[in-house]
């Protein structure tokens, strides 16, 4: 089952999480693999999607936001677009769009940034937006701040939180066929309302900032970011969290949170349903449903982001424009 597990140093300001996605991954790979127009992803895309995945989960629970966090990457390769979409509630659904040929050893430049256009973006949709209420979102291109092309996404959404949110923070990402994990490690202010004093010693304001507090300077975070970038793919992948955290940690003191799985935890959720796509063919018309069905046999839908095909016979589709009232006992409903 798919999980989140959230904690604390104690003492320092610094916090952390790592994500599991199992089943939830596995869903959004078996429905793509379904689709008998697109087929399963090429190995490489599929692997950036899994950590667009886990990122977009972690990032989302590092939010306090009633809305959906929108993590996009796109681009002037054979790759198009990768979208990752986190709700409030940790259900996540994730797509790409292929047009060309993806080799097998291809990474990121070679799929999006080509020729140098690639982009990542990072919205904030909210859940019920009030009048003025604008949707945030924040663009970086694919490179460092010398130009130079980045290779792993993780490097890319470090850059972004720099750039964007002025927050130190390290991410390790990983995704195969089976999982796709992540961990956040992240600095918190050691001044101000709500934020961590810990055991920082007091340090002159520079331009209104403790030196702690600046970017690459707190030396908690430094160390304790240094062991989490040792985690390699395979114990990412492999390994349970507890034993993640107990070699990587295990001089430091953790103050753990009850992990969040199930209907509280991550979980794949998808607004598509075959009720909603019965609804669209019905607003089709019964004549144009008779030509479909006389052309093809049967009517088929495939959504757009999750790649699940919906398929209506005859029979199917003269229940759509039946009405309930004039139903036969026992006769087959749409689902």
């Amino acid at each position: 089952m798919s999980e989140l597990h959230k904690f604390l140093f104690e003492g320092l300001p610094v916090r952390g999480m790592i994500v599991r996605l199992t089943d939830a991954w596995q869903e959004i790979l078996a429905r793509r693999a379904s689709n008998t127009t697109t087929g399963a992803y090429p190995t490489p895309v599929a692997e950036l999607l899994g950590e667009m995945t886990a990122a977009a989960a972690l990032m989302q629970a590092n939010i306090k936001f009633k809305g959906s966090l929108i993590l996009q990457i796109f681009g002037d390769g054979p790759v198009k677009v990768t979208v990752a979409e986190a709700k409030p509630d940790l259900s996540v659904r994730s797509t790409a769009t292929v047009t060309g040929e993806v080799s097998a050893d291809a990474h990121l430049p070679q799929m999006v940034n080509l020729h140098g256009r690639g982009r990542c973006a990072i919205t904030l949709e909210p859940a019920e937006r009030v009048p003025g209420q604008q949707t945030y979102q924040g663009v970086v291109p694919l490179v460092d701040e010398h130009g130079k092309p980045l290779v792993k996404l993780n490097e890319v959404l470090q850059h972004y939180m720099l750039q964007s949110e002025q927050l130190d923070t390290t991410l390790v990402l990983a995704a195969d066929d089976k999982v796709a994990a992540g961990l956040l490690i992240q600095r918190l202010p050691t001044k101000g309302v709500a934020n961590l004093e810990g055991t920082q010693d007091s340090a002159a304001a520079v331009q209104g900032i403790s030196l702690e507090d600046r970017i690459g300077h707190n030396e908690d975070y430094n160390r304790i970011s240094i062991l989490a970038s040792s985690l390699t793919r395979d114990e990412l992948l492999e390994l349970d969290v507890d034993t993640i955290l107990r070699r990587l940690f295990w001089e430091e003191k953790l103050l753990r949170f009850e992990p969040q799985t199930g209907m509280l935890g991550p979980r794949f959720r998808c607004t598509c349903s075959r009720e909603r796509v019965a609804g669209m063919i019905r607003g089709l018309g019964v004549q144009e449903a008779e030509e479909i069905l006389a052309e093809r046999g049967d009517i088929e839908v495939g959504c757009d982001f999750c790649g699940k095909q919906y398929r209506f016979d005859a029979v199917d589709a003269a229940q759509i424009f039946t009405a309930p009232k004039d139903q036969l006992p026992g006769s087959p409903t749409v689902q």
